[in-house]
């Protein structure tokens, strides 16, 4: 259920709250329409289910529409994300052309009625056809780390993205040469969502019983969809040469996201790789299993996310936030969270992470430094407020192309 803003105010303090009203008074005329391409299933969902709400009670008429797809289609987006990646992918002229019939489609019964509209992700994208019938202000906003894009895919994307009247990022390494203007949006987490929220010790030890797990042995967990990019893999490599010295258990957990037909294989590849460890918890969970989640990652001694490719990784601010040091792939988002000795420390090997994970696991005061560093740095970087401040800002932004600064008073 969505929150009110004034709950916020407990954890960010009013005069935060204060600020966001005084800026939404700029742009309270202007309708947002965010487009993406799943209502349930990773980080843009989940963010824009918690950030339309408080938009709308700040006074704007916030709305979220979700495109349409079949199996091949998302097939094919699938592999577009991993080559904009920069994982090489086989693309042929038949998946280019299942991607533009299938926007095409959706642009014949999709109703524009926002002033400004927000494309999310490649899926989208050439929705910006629309752009001549019906006007209005139009934003690309990217959430995948396109750094090191495939040539093929990105040469294909392109027009359409140069189209668009801004491109928003969530680094800016991860920022192409573009005639437009483009902004810096970090993605965030909302510190009073299930997912999130403080919980019962009670409660948190039900569900480690539940699926088996030892509250009394160190818990290793990563919590991610079950994608090659994610390196679940690498993550049970990394356990087990920790084991060697540590009695530990691991943890790999997440659930699935509509537009990503890879996970069922993934997941089949893990639950196989597993299945002679009684201490490795593979686990698939529905839908809206936030409370159960949030009570995973409390009842862990430390998170790993040991991404190959990031986008942002929502999932390190999670840990961060629950006070849990995070062993984390030194790729896209997860070096802007992971502050090096402070807040976790960042790999880019089985070996390291194995390395990492023994030094944490003999160093309870390290831990425990690195989760408070962790949570202060959520705090005050990566929480929704902030979020919806940037949007806030983008809308008056895009009245002001050519400006450096823009002047609210």
């Amino acid at each position: 259920m969505a929150k009110k803003l004034s709950e916020y105010a407990e954890v960010v303090g009013q005069d935060v709250l204060d600020e966001l009203d005084a800026i939404a008074g700029r742009v309270r005329h202007k309708k947002l329409q965010n487009i993406n391409s799943t209502a349930v299933g990773g980080g843009v969902a989940e963010i824009l289910s918690r950030m339309v709400p408080l938009l709308q009670e700040l006074g704007i008429e916030a709305t979220w529409d979700v495109i349409k797809g079949n199996d091949a289609f998302f097939a094919v987006t699938k592999a577009f994300h991993n080559a904009l990646h920069g994982t090489p992918e086989q693309i042929t002229p038949e998946m280019f052309e299942v991607y533009r019939s299938t926007v095409e489609d959706n642009a014949c019964t999709l109703a524009v009625t926002g002033d400004v509209v927000i494309c999310h992700d490649p899926q989208p994208a050439p929705l910006i056809d629309l752009k001549p019938a019906a006007g209005r202000q139009w934003v690309w906003r990217c959430h995948i780390d396109l750094s090191a894009p495939q040539h093929d895919v990105w040469e294909f994307l392109r027009p359409w993205v140069e189209r668009y009247d801004a491109a928003v990022f969530s680094m800016p390494s991860f920022a192409q040469e573009l005639n437009i203007p483009q902004y810096l949006v970090h993605p965030s987490i909302d510190p009073l969502a299930d997912k999130n929220k403080d919980l019962d010790a009670g409660f948190i030890g039900e569900v480690l019983n539940k699926h088996g797990i030892d509250p009394q042995r160190p818990v290793v967990t990563q919590i991610s969809r079950f994608d090659r990019l994610k390196d679940p893999v690498g993550v049970m490599a990394a356990y087990r040469m920790a084991k060697r010295r540590y009695d530990c258990q691991l943890v790999l957990a997440g659930g699935g996201a509509s537009d990503d037909p890879e996970g069922e294989q993934v997941l089949a590849e893990v639950q196989e790789q597993a299945a002679d460890d009684p201490d490795i918890h593979v686990l698939l969970l529905p839908p809206f299993s936030d409370l159960e989640i949030n009570a995973l990652v409390r009842g862990s001694t430390i998170v790993m996310q040991k991404s190959i490719r990031e986008g942002f990784g929502l999932t390190v601010s999670e840990a961060l936030w629950k006070g849990k040091p995070v062993i984390g792939g030194a790729v896209g988002g997860i070096r802007l969270q992971v502050v090096e000795g402070e807040t976790g420390f960042l790999v880019r090997s089985v070996e390291g992470a194995a390395n990492r994970l023994m030094r944490l696991l003999g160093d309870r005061d390290l831990r425990e430094r690195m989760g408070r560093n962790g949570h202060l740095f959520v705090k005050n970087n990566f929480l929704l407020t902030r979020h919806v401040k940037d949007y806030l800002l983008l809308m008056s932004a895009l009245d002001h192309p050519q400006e450096n600064v823009i002047h609210l008073g």
